[in-house]
């Protein structure tokens, strides 16, 4: 992973265009390709990003970055404060708690219950950017990407939103819908989810491990 703190501007061309006026920034690129610029704020989210796979071309005073799509990050760096270079090596992958890495294997051994007619093609099926809890496809044939968490939050919402991004870029699979599923899905995350064109489900741990009889509550 490269880390530039800069004084620096950023220029987005793309599907709009988008400008970061002069300030100091942390710019991180990592080992992917993924490039991502933050302000010393605004928790984890970045001010712009390119996700991988990217094109980066370093002319010193200035980076030109290009994703598959044509669009263009281009970084100046009016005065590079700090830069360090670290290998981080392979990441074991978020470790789930008990019940969500229960919840995943229970939905994947029975997968109508987040949808009728839903048939599980993989479950933790990979990505560059991680794998995805589950890959179905509906009674139509159309793939479809299954998020799972315990709670489910507009963080989830996100992450599910990323990995549909990665699925994309495999042609063979066509278009690709997402499913965010959670014992309690909040209603910012319901929100979330149906802007960005996601379902989502709440389901019963128990019931799914045949505890109670009540129905699963689809939307």
């Amino acid at each position: 992973m490269r880390l530039v703190i800069a004084r620096c501007t950023v220029d987005y061309n793309g599907r709009l265009s988008a400008h970061l006026p002069e300030a100091i920034r942390l710019i991180m690129v990592k080992a992917d390709g993924c490039v991502a610029i933050h302000a010393d704020g605004g928790a984890y989210k970045p001010l712009n990003w390119m996700n991988a796979p990217n094109t980066i071309i370093d002319n010193g005073d200035h980076w030109v970055v290009t994703n598959p799509k044509g669009e263009q990050l281009i970084i100046t760096l009016l005065e590079v404060i700090h830069e360090a270079a670290h290998e981080l090596g392979d990441d074991p992958g978020l470790q789930k708690d008990g019940v969500e890495a229960h919840l995943q294997v229970l939905l994947a051994a029975s997968p109508d219950a987040i949808e009728p007619g839903l048939v599980l093609v993989r479950r933790e099926y990979p990505t560059a950017i991680g794998p995805i809890d589950l890959v179905c496809r509906d009674g139509q044939g159309q793939v479809v990407a299954v998020e799972v968490k315990r709670r489910g939050d507009i963080d989830g919402v996100e992450q599910l939103a990323r990995y549909i991004e990665r699925l994309h870029l495999d042609s063979s699979l066509g278009a690709v819908r997402g499913v965010f599923v959670a014992q309690v899905v909040k209603p910012q995350a319901k929100v979330l989810a149906e802007a960005r064109g996601f379902r989502w489900v709440e389901v019963d741990y128990d019931e799914l491990r045949g505890l109670k009889a009540d129905d699963l509550t689809l939307f």
